[in-house]
């Protein structure tokens, strides 16, 4: 065979593969763009709109993974990584905020390194989640959110291995200064929370 029909061959492939990509990249925007939006509802405390973005990228997700069955190499891609990220930290955060158990990787139709990863950005969201209820005032429901971090990054930080496999060390580190600054910021509002018990008594019996 001379060297036109092989890379006629390889031009028939390449290009089959290229439209593939194409098609997985603009469904890996959709489900970014969702999964903000699951994230973006759940802070609004509006869990039906939730549930419904949630819906429609899982539908997505699932899109993406049979589209890419027979091309692992796009399906491990930089690109699709992200998505699921992405789709995995909203996930574990409607779970959380509506009392659910957190759903595992094969639940979700993602590869265990992606959920791994995707972990690491979750404690973000929590952290994001008991802010809110410490501007609300509500000391208790933040601690609890404080306490989960903690619990997520004790599990999180049991993983090691090498970057080839799954690039978690970085997810970790970040994680780790969240958590210190979180503890930071509970530990400042309750000591005000208790000088304005204080004081309030101390006007009271005045």
């Amino acid at each position: 065979m001379g060297m036109e029909e092989i890379i006629e061959a390889i031009r028939h492939v390449l290009d089959e593969k290229d439209s593939l990509r194409e098609e997985a990249l603009k469904l890996t925007r959709e489900i970014v763009r969702l999964s903000g939006d699951t994230v973006k509802a759940i802070h609004r405390n509006d869990l039906n709109l939730a549930r419904k973005r949630w819906e429609e990228t899982s539908e997505r997700v699932e899109k993406l993974r049979k589209m890419l069955k027979d091309h692992p190499d796009l399906y491990h891609s930089g690109y699709v990584q992200t998505a699921h990220q992405e789709f995995v930290e909203a996930s574990l955060l409607l779970s959380y905020v509506i009392g659910k158990d957190y759903p595992w990787p094969w639940e979700l139709g993602v590869p265990e390194a992606d959920y791994t990863l995707g972990v690491g950005d979750f404690i973000g969201e929590l952290r994001r989640y008991f802010l809110h209820m410490l501007l609300e005032g509500d000391i208790e429901t933040a601690e609890r959110v404080y306490r989960e971090m903690e619990s997520v990054y004790n599990a999180l930080i049991t993983l090691e291995y090498p970057k080839g496999l799954v690039n978690i060390r970085q997810k970790q580190d970040q994680a780790r200064y969240i958590l210190e600054k979180t503890l930071e910021d509970l530990t400042r509002a309750k000591l005000n929370k208790s000088l304005e018990e204080k004081l309030e008594k101390v006007l009271k019996d005045d």
